[in-house]
């Protein structure tokens, strides 16, 4: 799942084909014949769904059986495929639009409450002349085939058997048709004024020039064909076959794109925020609601970001005191707290390999502490990586992907590692407890493994939800012990830059705000180094509203949580309140409908 983008689904779902997925069965109901029918017509959804995902395929695991044929191919990346999937989701709304709800069970009617939820998203950004409000741009430093497809490949397309060395070299020569799709799209985008902004061209740029600037036989897209197979003993010529596949099909259709960006790079509008497109202030208020899965306005939003940097400052100011830190700003005090050498592993490759494996001690320390809050708790095995040298310059500085169904890759958590510096060490237990446990590794792994939710519900997410489980993860952290010493500013850090990007967001799309102010303010108020706050602010440009969902979110689970606790005082039980992450992801309006019925059932049985 790449930055959030919620693709699990649960081990039943291997035997997909029409089985139906049985209600909430914490929700104290009994099956009834509308809600067969109900988890029928979900699971043909789903179907039509995966049918248009060869991508969505694999990364579920469920490239076999039936699905095999898919492993072979990548999705549809032109004008027809966008409109097939428009079109797929105007027939699934049609469709749920005609169930009964009266004769459904409480579970059931969540279920297509959220998933109408979902669909009727998907509709909204085409009336507004963009394919995602959140991802306007076909091209950017973090999107397109370009980016994404050496990085599925190598991640999330396994390698067992000789037939999937086979699909993988379809899949190689299938990138060259993506690539020229992606090159289509964007010549047709820029000429309607969708087209990233000039920094943003450079560094997409940039990264295309690495992607291409090495021989094709130590291409890493070569290269993960090669070692996968060897380990596995798989005898044939992947070498020369993929090299050739490389060169003669993807570096053409990639020179294309390059070249196609170098002309249209001149003709970029000016500006970095929503501003600089056509309807951009429509376009940025759909990402917002999309994003918070709220109706926070803009203005509302940028207010609560002010409010909440002002309370977090305050509250880091007694911490860095403590720690003999007192002159200057909280963030001029971070700043230097960031650069003391006792805080920074070495920037090499040693330095790098120390790193990753403090964070996995850190992962096998919360999970000793994690039965003190849980009553379920995550069996799928997760593995930390750096993120990939090819796109590290333009990657954010952490991301997610969850495991396969069937065991065949674990879940990955990646960290950008371009620069060590970026990383002080008290910095980094907060950013394991948000990718990994309690954070995002949980949250997911618990959807994947629920039998109480239909497999439909377990392909699609909310980023407030899941980003706020993940912020929230880092202040439970801190209740179950986490931190030590200083490290408890690197929480609070945390959290001070999840309310910046609120100030920071509104600020780029409805204030005018430039990409440099964004980052100066991001430096001052956070201390983060300006590299890493760049990149951050960066995203943002690109990727409207996504990062006001973490603290927004944040906010719906404390408030959800400590409604339940006043409700229950006694009664209130930490564990099974948490249970309720075996539901799945929903909009935080119905998150915390759920919660209160959760709370009213427990009062009515105590």
């Amino acid at each position: 799942m790449k930055r959030r983008q919620f693709l699990a689904t649960g081990t039943a779902a291997l035997a997909i084909a029409g089985r139906a997925t049985p209600g909430f069965a914490q929700m104290g109901t009994t099956a009834r014949p509308a809600d067969a029918a109900l988890n029928a017509l979900f699971d043909g959804i789903f179907r039509a769904q995966l049918a248009l995902s060869p991508e969505g395929v694999s990364s579920l695991g469920l490239d076999k059986g039936e699905w095999a044929g898919m492993k072979a191919k990548l999705s549809d990346r032109s004008a027809a495929g966008r409109a097939a999937g428009l079109a797929q989701a105007k027939t699934s709304l049609a469709d749920l639009a005609k169930v009964d709800r009266a004769a459904l069970s409480p579970a059931s009617k969540l279920n297509i409450d959220v998933v109408t939820y979902q669909l009727s998203r998907r509709l909204v950004a085409p009336t507004l002349g963009v394919d995602d409000a959140q991802r306007p741009y076909r091209l950017f430093q973090q999107g397109g085939a370009y980016f994404n497809i050496p990085d599925f490949l190598s991640t999330r397309h396994a390698i067992d058997t000789a037939p999937d060395a086979e699909a993988y070299l379809s899949r190689l020569s299938a990138f060259r048709t993506a690539l020229d799709q992606d090159s289509e799209e964007q010549r047709d985008q820029a000429s309607r004024g969708l087209l990233a902004p000039g920094w943003s061209l450079d560094l997409t740029l940039g990264q295309m020039a690495k992607l291409r600037g090495v021989p094709a036989g130590e291409s890493t897209m070569v290269r993960s064909l090669v070692d996968r197979a060897g380990k596995k003993g798989l005898a044939g010529d992947w070498q020369a076959r993929a090299a050739k596949i490389v060169e003669s099909e993807v570096y053409p259709a990639l020179d294309r794109q390059i070249e196609l960006l170098k002309r249209l790079r001149p003709t970029t509008p000016v500006g970095d925020g929503a501003q600089r497109l056509p309807r951009g202030a429509e376009i940025y208020a759909a990402a917002l609601e999309a994003a918070t899965t709220t109706n926070f306005t803009p203005d509302e939003v940028h207010k609560i970001g002010l409010a909440q940097v002002a309370e977090l400052s305050a509250r880091l100011e007694p911490l860095l005191a403590k720690a003999g830190m007192t002159k200057g700003t909280v963030g001029e005090r971070l700043a230097a707290l960031n650069v003391m050498p006792e805080q920074l592993y070495p920037n090499t490759d040693a330095g790098r390999a120390e790193l990753i494996e403090s964070l996995n001690a850190g992962v096998a320390k919360m999970r000793t502490l994690l039965p003190r809050a849980f009553a379920t708790l995550p069996q799928q095995p997760l593995e930390i990586r750096r993120v990939p040298i090819e796109i590290q310059d333009g990657a954010s500085n952490g991301y997610y992907y969850g495991a396969a169904l069937d065991g065949s890759r674990p879940a990955i958590y990646f960290i950008n590692l371009k620069d060590v510096g970026d990383w002080p060490k008290y910095s980094l237990p907060s950013l394991t407890y948000h990718e990994g446990v309690p954070g995002h590794h949980l949250q997911i792994s618990l959807a994947q493994r629920s039998n109480d939710i239909p497999t439909i519900r377990k392909t699609g997410g909310f980023s407030a939800y899941s980003e706020g489980w993940a912020l929230y993860s880092e202040q439970l952290a801190d209740e179950l012990g986490g931190y030590s010493g200083i490290e408890q500013a690197g929480y609070l850090q945390s959290f001070l830059f999840r309310a910046a990007r609120l100030v920071i967001d509104t600020g780029l799309h409805t204030r005018g705000w430039s990409r440099e102010k964004a980052t100066d303010y991001m430096v001052a108020t956070t201390g983060f180094a300006r590299p890493r706050s760049q990149r951050e602010v960066e995203r943002y440009c690109t990727q409207m509203g996504q990062a006001c969902s973490y603290k927004i979110g944040h906010i719906a689970w404390t408030r959800a949580r400590a409604k339940a606790q006043a409700a229950l005082g006694a009664k209130f039980d930490l564990k099974d309140f948490h249970e309720v992450l075996k539901e799945g992801a929903m909009p935080l309006s119905i998150l915390e409908k759920r919660i209160d019925e959760r709370t009213a059932e427990r009062l009515a049985r105590a």
